[in-house]
């Protein structure tokens, strides 16, 4: 939220000339639901910043591979600039919880919550119990957030320190979502002190000399 603020706070851009597109949202949830992706980035960024070119996931639509496919058309008529994606706890990135798909080119996955992604909503207060967090959504694949041309990850907080050790210490692999940044060409992972706190030593050196995301802290 602190980064979102930043950024629509930030002076000098002409949000009119912005096109955006949502990575994710709960299959059969309405957008008035206090836990909608959708009612989240319309009252946090779209709103405030005036953006008026805009593309939401709709999971509560009748159909909703079709609602998948359209947004999905729309979204590779062009290529995208600029991916702003957060990393879970479980490594998750957008809803591709582990295993995640690593080969599909479709734009947009209906995918399975596991209990990890499931318990992060409910840890941050989205939702009273589990329960109530949905078992299916909509993801933005991994293959089309690498086709941006540039990817920008902020991860902050210690509750994110063991998905970060993982994903970039650990294998290239489905089992670690995130890890599949370290393939990009130009990808910057921002960290706090208590969200890279597990890293070993002269591994963030070594990442930014030899890898393909730079890290900051």
């Amino acid at each position: 939220m602190e980064f979102l603020d930043a950024l629509t706070a930030t002076a000098g851009i002409d949000w009119t000339r912005v096109e955006a597109f949502h990575l994710d949202e709960y299959v059969g949830m309405p957008i008035t639901h206090p836990a909608s992706f959708r009612k989240f980035l319309l009252e946090r960024v779209i709103g405030k910043a005036g953006i008026t070119k805009y593309h939401l996931v709709n999971g509560d639509a009748a159909d909703v591979r079709g609602a998948m496919r359209d947004v999905g058309r729309q979204l590779t008529s062009a290529l995208v600039d600029l991916a702003f994606v957060g990393i879970g706890e479980n490594g998750h990135i957008a809803f591709n919880d582990p295993p995640a798909d690593f080969e599909t080119e479709d734009p947009y996955l209906l995918v399975e919550l596991d209990e990890a992604c499931r318990r992060q909503q409910v840890g941050e207060g989205w939702f009273a119990d589990l329960t109530q967090v949905p078992t299916q959504a909509i993801s933005m694949s991994p293959r089309q957030i690498l086709k941006a041309r540039e990817i920008i990850t902020v991860v902050p907080e210690r509750r994110k320190a063991e998905a970060v050790k993982r994903c970039f210490e650990g294998d290239i692999s489905p089992l670690a979502p995130a890890s599949i940044l370290r393939t990009h060409s130009n990808a910057t992972v921002y960290l706090d002190r208590e969200s890279g706190s597990l890293l070993g030593p002269g591994l963030r050196e070594a990442l930014n000399k030899n890898a393909q995301v730079t890290v900051q802290s």
